[in-house]
């Protein structure tokens, strides 16, 4: 493995990470209906009918365990780099177990000044994720082309340099759509704003915000992943670089799925804003993993960059 080589094709870490942690983010106007979700209901709903709308939309959500993807993902300068980004994000994704199979695209302050891949293909299985960096990387990596991190290592691997800038967001990978409702139950100001179309497609509007402390208190995976520990250090890390909070909203459709989802992430920088589409739900979800002879171990790659960077300092 050359781990100069992956770096010299100009991989971008910030890229992959942004993108990584949004593996929920999907599209669906074409969940079509003659009239909007909840068009018996006054015009505006109290807390209490909203809740019971998401509570349902939730369950079904679960139960579906897959849907098709869209996604696009704006950051603003400072958080992408000098510039502004934005990374598109489409394909599949089930949950319950978790598998992917979806491309990014990351263009302006995310593409890597334009040294690193058009496209991204991202495969996960297994809590294990495969990413497609192109024939450029496999130039400089005896002709292996897929970057193999395994989520459960990378997130032992806790706070150590550019591990902890994967798992940062890889965390939050195999969170569905279902657990993005779950946390807007749990928001204080959860409200009803009322019937609106998404692409020609009748739902109703629904919008709550959580803080961050909220949010790691509601996130089950949080739980399963950190211990007590990690998950103090996490929060007191997200509160020294600013991130204030989360704002969700969501647009259930007639059948009572989420047809669109917009995250707000609250930074000194900005809001990094996050536009999930969806459709299809249940269609099955079957994803084939890269060949090992065409893999390249993120870990392994890390503890090789690590040393070089000690030799260097050696000198």
């Amino acid at each position: 493995m050359n781990a100069v080589g992956w770096k010299r094709a100009g991989m971008s870490a910030v890229a992959l990470v942004a993108v990584v942690g949004l593996a929920g983010c999907q599209d669906g106007a074409e969940q079509g209906g003659k009239k909007a979700a909840g068009a018996e209901a006054p015009k505006v709903q109290d807390r209490a009918g909203a809740a019971r709308v998401l509570k349902a939309a939730y369950k079904k959500t679960a139960d579906a365990k897959s849907a098709k993807v869209r996604m696009t993902m704006t950051m603003p300068a400072g958080m992408a780099g000098p510039e502004a980004g934005n990374i598109e994000m489409s394909g599949t994704l089930g949950w319950g177990p978790t598998i992917m199979d979806m491309t990014m695209k990351p263009q302006g302050g995310l593409a890597a000044g334009g040294k690193g891949p058009g496209q991204v293909r991202m495969i996960m299985v297994d809590e294990i994720m495969y990413m497609d960096m192109g024939a450029q990387a496999a130039a400089g990596a005896d002709g292996k082309r897929w970057m193999k991190i395994d989520l459960k290592d990378a997130a032992a691997m806790g706070g150590k340099g550019a591990a902890r800038q994967f798992t940062g967001s890889l965390e939050n990978a195999n969170q569905d759509p279902s657990q993005q409702l779950g946390m807007l139950l749990e928001s204080p100001n959860l409200k009803h704003v009322g019937a609106e179309n998404v692409a020609g497609v009748p739902t109703q509007h629904y919008k709550g915000t959580l803080t961050v402390a909220e949010m790691l208190k509601t996130n089950k995976d949080v739980d399963k992943q950190l211990t007590a520990v990690q998950r103090e250090q996490l929060l007191a890390n997200m509160n020294k670089a600013g991130i204030k909070g989360y704002d969700t909203d969501v647009w259930v459709d007639d059948n009572g799925y989420p047809a669109k989802m917009l995250l707000g992430v609250q930074s000194p920088q900005g809001t990094m804003k996050i536009t999930m589409n969806y459709s299809d739900y249940g269609a099955e979800a079957v994803v084939q993993t890269p060949p090992a002879k065409d893999t390249v171990d993120f870990m392994e790659m890390m503890k090789e960059l690590e040393k070089a960077g000690a030799g260097a300092e050696g000198m």
